[in-house]
């Protein structure tokens, strides 16, 4: 009896996963196969696949491309998200690592700070963040960098921290009476068995800065536009959108950062539980 209720959970958990799948998964297709469709029938038939009345093949994309300046969209997003998330994770992690080893008022204040940083809503602070990052001369395509570094270091500093305080101290130790100084430790031996929890934070900033639509529009403006910015400007007058074109760049838009999970995906579970140890 025991065996069978536990096969039926078992069933029944499979179940509900498919149907959970199956709906996070659907406004993807979705906005495939409405890629490859006339824009006239994209409004008016929505879900359905496309047939030989409605298949517009490669126009869509071709026509995204040449309106959006895609590939230079695309290349000012990939700058933007590599460089900034490449320095949330190397400041952030020596920061967590300073912080947790290193135990008095100051760090401590540090520490609740950047906890206290990731419950306040970005919309309180966007109007003031924008006036400094004007009066400091951050807005372009390196002061964004360090926007998103200071608007990314409170989850990454609480999961780092969290992975610290799991490491045996005395390896540490044992690499400084080998002769190692701080900043050699931290490089050859505590950077290295952070790697779950790195590419974890790596992943989850990636994810957020290369679709972030609100920040580069509020710093950047349309001065150096990033993909979604690219995108949004096929609105054209009076509320028109070309469908179409939209779909097929959102499509394009979605695959280096899908191909970037999918590599990186076996690293998150291990990341997430090793940043959530109590200290």
């Amino acid at each position: 009896m025991t065996k069978t209720r536990t096969g039926l959970g078992h069933a029944l958990a499979y179940v509900i996963l498919i149907l959970m799948s199956v709906i996070f998964l659907a406004p993807i297709f979705i906005v495939l196969f409405n890629s490859f469709k006339s824009k006239l029938y994209i409004t008016s038939e929505p879900f359905k696949l496309p047939n030989a009345e409605t298949f517009a093949g490669l126009e869509n994309y071709i026509s995204g491309l040449a309106k959006t300046d895609f590939f230079s969209a695309f290349g000012r997003s990939l700058f933007i998200t590599v460089f900034s998330v490449a320095a949330i994770v190397l400041f952030t992690s020596m920061t967590a690592w300073y912080i947790t080893r290193v135990k008095n008022k100051f760090t401590s204040f540090l520490y609740y700070a950047f906890v206290f940083s990731m419950i306040v809503p970005f919309q309180m602070v966007m109007f003031t963040m924008v006036k400094t990052a004007n009066a400091l001369h951050l807005d372009n395509l390196w002061g964004i960098i360090v926007i998103y570094l200071g608007f990314g270091a409170g989850l990454s500093v609480f999961m780092f921290s969290g992975f610290v305080k799991s490491v045996p101290i005395e390896i540490e130790e044992a690499a400084m009476i080998d002769g190692c100084g701080p900043i050699r430790t931290f490089f050859l031996v505590v950077f290295p068995i952070m790697k779950p929890t790195a590419i974890t934070v790596a992943i989850l900033n990636a994810m957020w800065i290369w679709n972030d639509y609100l920040l580069p529009y509020l710093v950047i403006g349309t001065d150096y536009k990033t993909i979604p910015i690219a995108i949004q400007y096929l609105r054209g007058g009076y509320g028109s959108i070309d469908m179409g074109a939209m779909m097929a760049m959102l499509v394009l838009a979605i695959i280096p950062i899908v191909i970037f999970y999918l590599f990186c995906q076996k690293y998150i579970i291990k990341g997430v539980v090793a940043g959530a140890v109590k200290g």
